[in-house]
């Protein structure tokens, strides 16, 4: 039932999108039918998947390592008030800056290649994981902690066995949204330097004027973007089955 909802919402999407621009008579180079965005996908189909490549790479090296980085960051800002006070404010601060502004300077650094772009897809997704898990750990039902005190244990198996089971459901909330964001950072730092990718493919057809195949690009992000979101919810469901 809820793929014929997705079915359905994405049909008149397209029939409001073909509304718009038989009304407005929208020339093609501005907005073109989508009609001529399928055909432009078919066409360039071969072209597409080749530019797809690297970036689905750095969308999934980006999102590994983002939320490797993510847990352990809220590890560890759990787990010691040092950690809380001082570097807290930092991860605050790394999202504070806007990645258009981060991002040149990745490509300066680490150069045209996947890795600054997937530096740029951690520096964006690892916050989401780092948040919701960090306040998942620091809701631990007090009850939970209070038996543990009293059963003497471990605070290595408190925090294990106590505080990060009762803190999944607020994790996977945070890998849902970082499943989002992944393919959007490693999007970014091809439009601001690369020889390959997706985004790089959408700059050289904006310079072409070439819209029709930037929409069929752009089709391609949000369908793969969907695949990411609904695998990992997937294997959540599967590993969580007692949390709805």
């Amino acid at each position: 039932m809820k793929y014929w909802r997705i079915l359905t919402t994405t049909f008149i999407l397209l029939l409001v999108w073909q509304f718009l621009v038989y009304i407005f008579n929208f020339p093609k180079y501005i907005l073109p039918t989508p009609w001529l965005v399928f055909q432009s996908l078919f066409q360039n189909i071969g072209l597409i998947l080749h530019q797809a490549l690297p970036t689905v790479t750095e969308t999934i090296l980006g999102l590994f390592f983002g939320i490797l980085i993510g847990i352990i960051a809220a590890l560890f800002l759990s787990s010691f008030q040092f950690a809380k006070r001082w570097f807290l404010p930092l991860v605050i601060i790394s999202q504070s800056i806007p990645t258009f502004a981060l991002a040149p300077l990745f490509v300066i650094w680490f150069g045209y290649g996947m890795f600054s772009k997937i530096i740029t897809a951690i520096i964006m997704l690892f916050f989401p994981v780092t948040s919701t898990f960090y306040d998942g750990l620091n809701n631990t039902p007090k009850d939970y902690l209070h038996l543990a005190k009293v059963m003497h244990a471990k605070p290595m198996n408190v925090l294990i066995k106590i505080k990060f089971a009762a803190a999944l459901p607020q994790l996977a909330s945070g890998l849902r949204m970082a499943a989002v964001i992944a393919p959007i950072g490693a999007v970014v730092g091809e439009w601001v330097g690369a020889s390959k990718g997706l985004g790089f493919l959408m700059l050289n057809a904006n310079a072409r004027m070439q819209i029709d195949l930037m929409f069929a690009v752009l089709l391609v992000i949000i369908v793969f973007a969907l695949l990411l979101y609904y695998s990992i919810d997937f294997m959540l469901k599967r590993l969580m089955p007692w949390q709805e």
